[in-house]
């Protein structure tokens, strides 16, 4: 009887801590440089991978040389756990980590394959999706530009872009060699992305990402 108790309740453990209805899904993201997305979004509980690369254009295997000529953006695909994470809080934390209002580029990234764009792949996500659009344009009290299309052929960049924003590996910059997350940091604070975060959003900027 003991041990019959106690492998009951080994089972029931491992099926709290691994509940049949948990199952990991996938969003797909443009929000300006990837390297900052992909940094953003690993700070999300209940992320479980996320993955640099091109979406959106019509040419295929394209890469950091030719994407945005081939009409892509760049995007990130992210796994998620949906017992911790919905789909609909990745989209919140989506809209403050972003200007939504710039149908140009993202801050001081300009052009086409640095625009937003929110690649859904079933029409579960696409309502998810217009639905958060709206609340962000509620919120902002002006129109969003952030586009929600039907997810195409997704292209992972190159794999020197990927986790380019912890890598210790060191490269060249116009201040000498240093590492890709120093690099990274020095980039993101050039280019502005947390201070007009801060301008669009206030306090809500960026919410949902772990400090």
């Amino acid at each position: 009887m003991i041990r019959i108790a106690a492998a009951a309740a080994l089972f029931l453990a491992a099926s709290l801590a691994n509940p049949a209805t948990a199952e990991t899904k996938t969003a797909i993201f443009a929000g300006g440089c990837f390297w900052c997305v992909e940094a953003d979004f690993d700070k999300v509980q209940g992320v479980l991978s996320t993955v640099s690369g091109y979406t959106g254009g019509k040419t295929e295997n394209p890469s950091y040389r030719n994407y945005e000529s081939g009409g892509h953006r760049e995007a990130v695909e992210i796994e998620y756990d949906d017992s911790q994470v919905s789909y609909e809080h990745l989209l919140d934390v989506f809209f403050h980590s972003v200007d939504p209002t710039d149908a140009g580029g993202q801050f001081c990234d300009r052009g086409h394959g640095y625009t937003t764009a929110i690649y859904v792949l079933d029409d579960a996500q696409k309502k998810a999706a217009e639905e958060a659009k709206q609340a962000a344009e509620t919120e902002l009290g002006q129109p969003v530009a952030t586009p929600i299309v039907p997810a195409p052929a997704f292209w992972p960049a190159e794999d020197y872009h990927q986790n380019y924003y912890r890598s210790d590996e060191r490269v060249l910059t116009r201040f000498g060699f240093v590492t890709k997350a120093n690099a990274y940091n020095g980039y993101r604070e050039g280019c502005g992305r947390d201070r007009r975060l801060q301008e669009v959003w206030g306090e809500t900027a960026l919410r949902g990402i772990a400090k």
